[in-house]
């Protein structure tokens, strides 16, 4: 079993694989380290994330207790604690009853009592198809739209609502309806409070500590992971091939199976045979986001209490702010700290192509716009840039995204799974549950269960990205 990527889904399902008996895997990983977007390295004396990460109480029960088991005291639980601007004004994020009472602005308040009262016409009723902005905006009405989630929809996937499909709405709004979002607030309140509500799992050294517990689990059990290794072809036949290539040297390495946990679109691009140009075609049609982060190591102990700023304002060009000292509540380093900002942008644009320092100052012009200034010395400056940050959910991706998944389901021995290789919008806590799925579905002899694994994918299709 060779298995293409080291993120979550890739290394969740190499350690399940060896821990049950059931395939000897290999794991290709291109960067140095595993996690993937979900990984962590060390910048200031302070273990930080690629953006803002967190393991969310949703996660399956089986799986937070394999986690826990692995982490032990590590695993922190935490609170919510962060913020939004809205007109202005900064509000609690997740928000709280009395942000709804007393906190949000008199104007957006207002708005929204009138969005509420007003008479919602269903979009059936409308013109044209459904859309991200049709269906939030019948249900959620107009203030909460223009003012959240339009904006912000905008910075992050580079696209007007209207461009965007009803998919992007269900996957990413987990309060669809003004009732929803009152009993997500409520859900704050004591005694009301669901198991869980307004809080996180956080690991102690940073969210990658999550990958790299796996992995170390995955080898302990006999797993093979190889990082720094880039694959250059997968030959099908029985066995398939893989050739990667690591240190500069070419190798290639037979495999029964090989499930791939890269982007789908770059599984199609490195087979061969060649995938048909009806396919390739469709893989020209599937877009994900890119996004730079930008750090700022701070000289002094904290920038603010919060964990995370969220900007949906146009004019702040920053979508999101996390501190990371915040989520782990370290102590050390005791006079200093490290501020993330989140730019999110295109392979090859301006915003991908500027010099660090130039997003530096972005970051600053940004946090002084919302009276944030920095204050003290910046002792240092680091980016990192995500090619596949976000699948954008342009209206009519769904048809080219099917002829895709249908071509890559007909390979024999062939399984795309994960956040990058089914493109969805998902958590942690989503991609190791895919995992698990797939190492269900291989039988001991190696045959692999199609019928319940399309089940699963079902599954798969309801979740809903934890905010």
């Amino acid at each position: 079993m060779v298995i293409l990527g080291a993120g979550p889904a890739g290394l969740g399902a190499a350690w399940q694989l060896a821990k049950r008996g059931k395939a000897d895997a290999i794991v290709i990983e291109q960067r140095d380290d595993v996690g993937g977007n979900s990984g962590s390295f060390d910048l200031g004396g302070l273990s930080v994330d690629y953006g803002s990460h967190r393991l969310h109480p949703a996660c399956e029960p089986e799986i937070l207790a394999d986690l826990r088991e692995l982490l032990r005291d590590d695993l922190l639980d935490r609170p919510r604690h962060g913020r939004i601007r809205l007109r202005g004004q900064w509000i609690h994020f997740p928000l709280k009853p009395l942000d709804l009472m007393f906190g949000l602005p008199l104007s957006f308040g207002f708005g929204v009592a009138q969005d509420t009262l007003r008479k919602v016409v269903p979009h059936a009723n409308g013109a044209g198809p459904e859309t991200f902005a049709s269906v939030l905006e019948s249900s959620l009405g107009r203030t909460i739209c223009r003012d959240f989630y339009f904006p912000y929809a905008a910075k992050i996937w580079g696209a007007q609502p209207e461009e965007l499909s009803v998919i992007q709405a269900r996957r990413r709004v987990s309060a669809g309806s003004l009732a929803k979002m009152v009993r997500k607030v409520l859900n704050s309140v004591p005694g009301f409070e669901p198991p869980g509500a307004g809080r996180f799992f956080y690991p102690r050294r940073g969210f990658g500590q999550i990958s790299r517990a796996i992995a170390d689990a995955a080898r302990a059990a006999g797993a093979d992971i190889r990082l720094g290794a880039t694959v250059r072809q997968l030959r099908l036949g029985s066995p398939h091939r893989v050739e990667i290539e690591c240190g500069g040297e070419v190798c290639e390495l037979e495999a029964d199976h090989v499930w791939s946990t890269i982007p789908i679109t770059t599984l199609a691009r490195i087979v061969n045979p060649p995938a048909p140009p009806e396919v390739i075609e469709a893989g020209r049609r599937i877009k994900y986001r890119a996004m730079v982060l930008i750090y700022l190591v701070l000289a002094q102990p904290q920038f603010t209490e919060f964990d995370a700023h969220y900007f949906p304002e146009a004019e702040v060009r920053l979508t999101r702010l996390s501190e990371p000292k915040n989520y782990s509540a370290a102590a050390e380093p005791v006079d200093s700290t490290v501020l993330c900002g989140e730019l999110p942008c295109a392979v090859g644009d301006e915003v991908w192509r500027a010099p660090d320092e130039e997003l530096a100052d972005l970051v600053r012009a940004s946090l002084s716009r919302c009276g944030l200034p920095i204050q003290s010395k910046v002792l240092q400056v680091a980016t990192k840039r995500l090619a596949f940050a976000y699948p954008i959910y342009h209206r009519g991706y769904e048809e080219a995204f099917a002829k895709l998944d249908e071509w890559v389901s007909s390979l024999d021995d062939v399984l795309t799974f994960g956040r990058q290789g089914l493109f969805a919008h998902d958590n942690t806590h989503h991609a190791l549950a895919m995992a698990y799925a797939a190492v269900e579905c291989l039988g001991h002899s190696g045959a692999f269960d199609s019928n319940r694994w399309l089940d699963y994918r079902e599954q798969f299709a309801k979740h809903v990205v934890e905010d």
